[in-house]
């Protein structure tokens, strides 16, 4: 019983980077999806580095600069936020600012593209 007491205070204790290359190993080598290996270990006493290695499900949509087509990227902030021109307008003159909070992969991923075809630097937090 020590030794597992052992083994979970080091699980515990891994930096985000050691909880990836875990993760990666427990894929490539023993074919365990890190999802599926996180449910298996926070049944146990680790849930917390368990909840480490599970994947990030919500972003937040961070505008960076507006770049040399401001009026193109005011337009789709407020398209993408319904916002009103003013307040789409403040945002972006306020860059680096957060468009949206909270959102999952696809849907971040989908107003970043919309906002850097637009000619707005995006980023994802």
């Amino acid at each position: 019983m020590a030794d597992l007491k052992a083994f979970a205070e080091q699980l515990v204790n891994l930096t985000v980077k050691e909880v990836n290359e875990l993760a990666t190993i427990l894929k490539e080598e023993y074919g365990i999806e890190p999802a599926a290996a996180a449910v298996a270990v926070a049944a146990g006493p680790v849930a917390a580095g368990a909840a480490a290695a599970e994947e990030k499900t919500s972003f937040d949509v961070v505008l960076k600069s507006a770049g040399a087509a401001k009026l193109q990227v005011v337009k789709a902030v407020k398209e993408a936020c319904g916002l009103g021109l003013k307040e789409a307008k403040d945002l972006v003159d306020g860059a680096p600012s957060t468009v949206k909070e909270g959102l999952a992969k696809d849907e971040a991923e989908s107003l970043k593209k919309t906002l850097e075809e637009a000619g707005a630097e995006v980023e994802l937090k």
